[in-house]
């Protein structure tokens, strides 16, 4: 993967790419969870690499995409549409992982000519009508919670609610190590604050697959994809043996479901 930046008036945003010289070959967009970075997908990467190019980036805010100002989903997108116009992608095959769902529809919403497909894994909808106002207040209290947490026992919480095996574990507490306490926090605050503020009802012109850990048991997230998909029609396969971090629990199914919905609609 070769790594590269672009430059904004909020900071400067990495990303990582690995291009597929086959002029037909489509270009897949992998953006991860909160306090996590692109290595979120490397299994991912060495399955698709062969036939596709891939893009990974350290969503702003996040990573080595710090320091940033002004975050929001709506910048966010702005800023993948730049990395996508910088390597000449007209159309890309988003997946979304949690928290990397939002600035997917964001930029679905604002460049759905330049989507191909969305992939939504173990992530939450756009949508007013999904999230009840005792939902809205504790999704405004989780930076709260997190700040009574001392730091070692924070981490491997968060670590282990999200995984089912030793490599998932490891690989959310890898990814946090670099953050402090107080970043954590802070990603929690402004990315959790940011969603409440720029939901909205949302209608794509494209295709959509939800995939969903077996044992996904973060916050609301397995009604809120049943309800997304049973709302919109859009196909909901349940990963064996995951959890909320599924593409790591099992990438042999992500990666299967992945491919065989590409190959679908291509």
């Amino acid at each position: 993967m070769e790594h590269k930046s672009i430059n904004s008036e909020r900071g400067i945003v990495h990303y990582w790419i690995n291009r597929n010289h086959d002029e037909n070959s489509r270009c897949i967009v992998f953006t991860h969870g909160l306090t996590a970075n692109h290595i979120m997908f490397e299994k991912q990467v060495n399955y698709f690499s062969d036939q596709y190019t891939v893009i990974t980036w350290d969503v702003p805010l996040h990573g080595e995409s710090r320091p940033y100002r002004d975050f929001s989903y709506k910048n966010a997108a702005a800023d993948l549409k730049e990395i996508l116009d910088t390597e000449n992608v007209s159309k890309a095959i988003l997946v979304g992982m949690s928290m990397g769902g939002y600035p997917c529809q964001e930029f679905g919403l604002q460049y759905s000519d330049s989507v191909l497909a969305f992939i939504a894994l173990d992530t939450t909808p756009f949508g007013l009508d999904y999230y009840s106002s005792s939902d809205k207040w504790w999704i405004k209290q989780v930076g709260t919670i997190a700040k009574w947490i001392p730091d070692k026992m924070l981490r491997k919480s968060m670590a282990r609610s999200v995984s089912k095996t030793q490599y998932a574990y490891d690989l959310i507490l890898k990814m946090l190590e670099p953050l402090s306490k107080e970043d954590i926090i802070e990603q929690m605050d402004i990315a959790y604050g940011r969603f409440l503020r720029e939901n909205r009802n949302a209608k794509f012109n494209f295709p959509v697959l939800i995939l969903l850990g077996e044992y996904d048991r973060t916050g609301k997230v397995r009604q809120y994809a049943e309800a997304w998909a049973n709302k919109e029609g859009y196909p909901l396969r349940i990963i064996k043996d995951a959890a909320h971090f599924s593409n790591a629990d099992n990438a042999d199914d992500v990666n299967f479901e992945i491919s065989t919905f590409i190959k679908s609609i291509v």
